[in-house]
This record gives C-alpha cells, structure tokens and sequence, in this order.
C-alpha cells in the first residue's frame, strides 16, 4: 500500500526525521492561505498523486508570491498529471501540498527497502539525488552506495558510517545523518515497510538534513497489525478493479492485454501471462484466486475480469490441489450462469478430482474449449482474440 507524501512527512514528524514545514489544501484559496501561514516566500505547490517523477509533469512549481500560490494551485488542482509512473492515462490531482522554500546546498538519495536476496534490509544512497535512483543504477551504478542490515540484530552505528562516508559528507553532518537513518530504520520496521525513500534528502545552507521528498510504502499483509497505516489509503489513487478485487481477497492486478486468466497460485499465474504473449496474445490481468478458493470466490473472479471491456477471451488453468478440479468446475457453471459470461472460454485443469471436473463442465451446455496442455491452452485463447 502506498501513501500521498504529506502523510509520509507526517510519519518522518513522528520519527524525528526534519521535513519543511507544510500544510495541505484541497482548492486555490486553501493553498494561498496555507502559504501565508508559513509566514514567508518563497513556497512550493506539490501535486499530492502516488506517483513519481510530478515536477517532470508539471505537478511541482515555486510560488514567489500569494498570487502565484493561487495561479500554481489552480493549474494543478484538478488537472489529470501524467508521469513516467502513472503511464499515458495520468492520474487526476485532487490536492496540493504547500511547503516553505529551503536554501538548498545538496541534494542526496537516500532509502530502505526490503532485500530478496539477503532476506534483509538494504540501506540505499547516492550523492545524485533529484535523480530517478532508476537512471542512476542504469548509467552510474558506482554511484550507489549498499549497505545491507541483518532484521535478526538491527541497526548499528557502522551501518550508518558506512553510508555517511560513502556521501561524502562533512564531519559534522555524520551524527545528525546517522540519527536520522536510525530513526528512519525504526520508523521502517515498527510500521512494517516495504519501501522508505527520500528523493531528495537535502543539505540546507546552514548544514541541516532535511527530507524534501518523501516515499513510503507498506507490506499489505501487515496491514491488520497496522490499523493507522490502512487508514490513510486513498482508494482514488488505485485502480477500480483492483479494489474490488481485495474485497473478495483476490490477488488481481488490471493489465492492457485483451486476455482475461483466472489461475490458483502466483507462480503459475506468472507461467500462464508468459504463455499468452508466447501464442501472440497480452494478458488483461493477473489474477490468483489461491488455493483453498470457493465457488463464491471463482464467480467473484469472473465478475472482475468481465468488468474489463478490454477482454476478448478468458483463459482458466487450474493445477487441482486444495483446490479440487470439481469445485472449480462447478464455479465455472456458477459464475457463467450468474454473470453471464460473452467471451470465448478456454478451460485447462489438471490435478484431484480432474475428471469429475471435466464431466461437470462437458454436461454444463457451456460454449467453451478445454486444452490439453498449457501451450494449447495459451495457442487456442490466443486465436481467440
């Protein structure tokens, strides 16, 4: 789950982390009184969207002035920004973020995030801060400093030594750095992160840290432990289906494709996207209805991929486990005479109770085909569409 970056600062707040101060406005008149609250110019208008890369689209301007405050926040509230994140839909700006101006000296990268490799935590920073931390890796990876910490014993001084000098930084600059990444490693564990990034992590002119920008993003699964965090979700900011979908604990994701799957497993469901754009076609979504999934839970599924007009054809490829090939034929039945499906249906299933599934859906008066294999199955739902 992700925040906006004023519910982030307000988070960096609580943990000690220095961030300009800012307020919130949600029309032109909330912005410019905010801005004459901060009692001095000048003051950025920052596009409040989950996305990055917003001063690129235009969703990060300086006000110099009250009148500019009014002119900035008028064309940013309510405009659709498109960014490098959001792709070529955009995504429309809703509020704006007032912040007061800082003398700036140097801009720095700097994040934690959850490491598969290490199974740790991973310390990133980069003296190219401003910068998509992307670009940088890409072009001047010697530029990144990695400095990987052990969850099982934390944080210790030497990591953060060991990223303060790898910045370059002033020897003064090496405490209040090394207290602000321990506070930063605390906030990151206790409120089970996936992703604390700050992009820029300035210097001011008078030798303060200060978080400019501020990224945080959650571990969904631990939002039951969390109930603050899962409170400040902003349904706007997430795709209409992939919020249905969490209602009824489905693992959906909406893709471009024309394809609709419905498969039991990630990784299978991984294998089965490969497998259509192998035959040709593109997958319209990712969807694991997991292993012990009811028929409720397959009609459900049905319902989320019908709801995209972009689909063709649904594929279905079952591997007969918790989830038996019988009950899932029968929510196949279910579904079909619930929802009324349109589309061409291609059905692979293997594993318990597959021909009694394959009975159920052969007596069912279904127009659809069954495939023998996976690449049948990816060749046949592809001449579909």
């Amino acid at each position: 789950m992700k925040i906006h970056e004023y519910q982030a600062k307000k988070l960096f707040s609580d943990y000690g982390v220095a961030v300009p101060e800012g307020a919130v406005a949600e029309s032109t008149g909330g912005a410019k009184k905010a801005a004459e609250n901060l009692g001095g110019f000048p003051v950025a208008v920052k596009a409040q969207i989950h996305a990055g890369g917003r001063g690129k689209g235009g969703g990060v301007k300086i006000a110099k002035d009250a009148a500019e405050v009014e002119k900035h926040a008028g064309e940013i509230i309510g405009m659709n920004l498109v960014t490098h994140q959001t792709g070529p839909a955009g995504q429309p700006v809703k509020r704006v973020l007032i912040e007061k101006g800082l003398n700036i000296e140097k801009e720095l990268y700097l994040s934690l995030m959850a490491d598969r490799e290490s199974a740790g935590i991973m310390i990133m920073a980069s003296q190219a801060g401003g910068m998509d931390i992307e670009a940088v890796a890409a072009q001047t990876p010697e530029k990144i400093i990695k400095v990987g910490v052990n969850p099982l014993s934390g944080i210790y001084p030497y990591h953060c030594r060991q990223a303060a000098f790898g910045l370059g930084l002033d020897k003064e600059l090496v405490k209040p750095f090394s207290q602000m990444l321990t506070s930063l490693y605390r906030l990151f564990v206790e409120r089970d992160c996936s992703l604390v990034e700050i992009n820029p992590l300035v210097i001011t002119g008078d030798k303060r840290l200060c978080a400019l920008d501020a990224k945080i993003s959650f571990d969904d699964n631990a939002l039951y432990r969390q109930k603050e965090i899962a409170e400040m979700r902003d349904l706007d900011e997430e795709d209409p289906l992939d919020v249905e979908a969490s209602r009824y604990n489905l693992n959906y994701i909406n893709l471009d494709g024309t394809v609709g799957n419905m498969v039991n497993g990630a990784g299978l469901a991984m294998a089965v996207m490969d497998t259509i754009k192998l035959a040709g076609a593109e997958p319209a979504n990712f969807l694991d209805v997991g292993g012990g999934a009811t028929a409720e839970m397959i009609e459900n599924g049905f319902r989320l991929i019908l709801s995209d007009k972009k689909v063709k054809a649904i594929l279905i490829n079952i591997f007969g486990g918790i989830l038996r090939c019988d009950v899932l034929a029968k929510g196949v039945v279910e579904a079909a005479k619930n929802t009324q499906i349109n589309v061409p249906l291609v059905v692979r299933m293997e594993g318990t109770n597959v021909e009694e599934g394959r009975r159920i859906l052969a007596d069912s008066g279904l127009d659809l085909q069954t495939a023998r294999d996976l690449k049948d199955a990816g060749q046949k739902v592809a001449s579909l569409v």
